[in-house]
């Protein structure tokens, strides 16, 4: 693409910004003439990603590096509702463009225990962090950081359940219809807990198109059960989880309906910011149709096209509080009978004065590298 090409986009969207922060800040002005609380939050992500996969048949290798800035202000009234705007614009490592990506972010948030609900374009991270790799893998918290659509919870200290839409694409001459319906739950019984994740994507072809497109419809659920051990000792974490996984693929116009099962475990050990994450597959093929529509179709790791797959991460939390988080991550992938590497280093800040958000202090690895006399 030409230079020349490249600086009008991006002057374009740096004016994109302009406008957006002028907004915010007579929408702000015009807050504080009634008796509603102004809040705000702000944000900076920075991620490095380096996934080595080369010859494998899965999966391609890849660097991601970037940073997202995301400022948001908004009213709360009667400590419950709460109506914010702002944006996430990231730039890419390496990039000629001052901004690569931006997405506007504008809803109405609803924290009334013990219901929670979401309306608008809010940030993907504040309802849909918990999800395996099966269904998102990591890029997606990067590359598509907001959810638009709805989201709604009930809650109950560490059980819940909720339902949520997510419109990821309006249809037109060049781009597809695409949609998520998702549920999730857990419930805990002393050490022992269930949980479940389910989505649906419903995935049509461009208006008007040229070549007739078969229309996609892809669920997938995954129930587990699983053992937590980490109040009983003293680690930070200790847990063990084992499900079944179920899908259902098809492309109508062809008219056949693909069942894919698996199994899926999950063993998580964190002490002082030290951690090991594994996760292991053995089943079908996920993503059959992958090779027609790639990441447009799917959103979870292509890795789960193979039939047996490991993944053991290797962490460290270097600092750990509600406002900071530095972690720097080596992984392991076992599949095609071969072994792939990848390292990750994510550094995020967060803050606001509605979410109880504050500088603690850390209780990880920084703290005994640096802080303890």
């Amino acid at each position: 693409m030409p230079t020349e090409t490249l600086l009008i986009k991006s002057e374009r969207k740096i004016g994109m910004i302009k406008k957006t922060v002028i907004l915010l800040f007579v929408w702000g002005i015009s807050f504080s003439a009634f008796s509603q609380k102004v809040i705000w939050s702000g944000g900076v992500h920075s991620f490095f990603d380096n996934v080595e996969f080369g010859g494998s048949k899965v999966q391609i290798p890849q660097t991601m590096a970037g940073v997202h800035l995301t400022p948001e202000i908004g009213l709360e009234w009667d400590g419950k509702h709460r109506v914010l705007a702002g944006f996430d614009v990231m730039h890419e490592y390496g990039s000629n463009r001052v901004i690569d990506y931006y997405d506007p972010i504008i809803y109405y948030e609803l924290d009334n225990a013990p219901w929670r609900f979401y309306m608008g374009a809010f940030p993907r991270s504040l309802v849909l962090d918990k999800y395996p790799r099966m269904f998102f893998q990591d890029s997606i918290a990067n590359y598509r950081p907001t959810l638009n659509g709805l989201f709604w919870e009930f809650y109950s200290g560490d059980n819940y359940f909720n339902a949520w839409l997510d419109w990821t694409s309006r249809q037109t001459r060049t781009r597809h219809e695409a949609f998520f319906m998702g549920w999730s739950g857990r419930y805990n019984y002393g050490i022992f807990y269930g949980q479940h994740f389910g989505y649906m994507f419903h995935f049509a072809g461009v208006m008007e198109p040229e070549i007739p497109e078969g229309l996609h419809d892809n669920g997938l659920i995954l129930t587990s059960l699983g053992i937590d051990l980490a109040a009983k000792t003293g680690f930070d974490r200790l847990e063990a989880n084992v499900g079944w996984s179920a899908g259902l693929e098809c492309d109508r116009s062809l008219g056949d309906w693909h069942k894919l099962h698996g199994l899926l475990s999950e063993v998580r050990i964190e002490y002082r910011g030290l951690g090991v994450f594994n996760t292991y597959y053995r089943g079908g093929s996920q993503q059959i149709f992958y090779n027609d529509h790639a990441n447009e179709l799917y959103w979870g790791d292509p890795v789960y096209r193979s039939k047996e797959y490991d993944r053991a991460d290797l962490y460290i939390s270097f600092i750990k509080t509600n406002v900071v988080n530095i972690k720097m991550t080596y992984s392991l992938h076992f599949t095609e009978r071969m072994m792939y590497h990848q390292q990750m280093l994510t550094a995020t800040f967060d803050l606001d004065n509605f979410r109880k958000k504050k500088a603690e202090q850390s209780t990880y690895l920084w703290d005994y590298l640096f802080l303890k006399k």
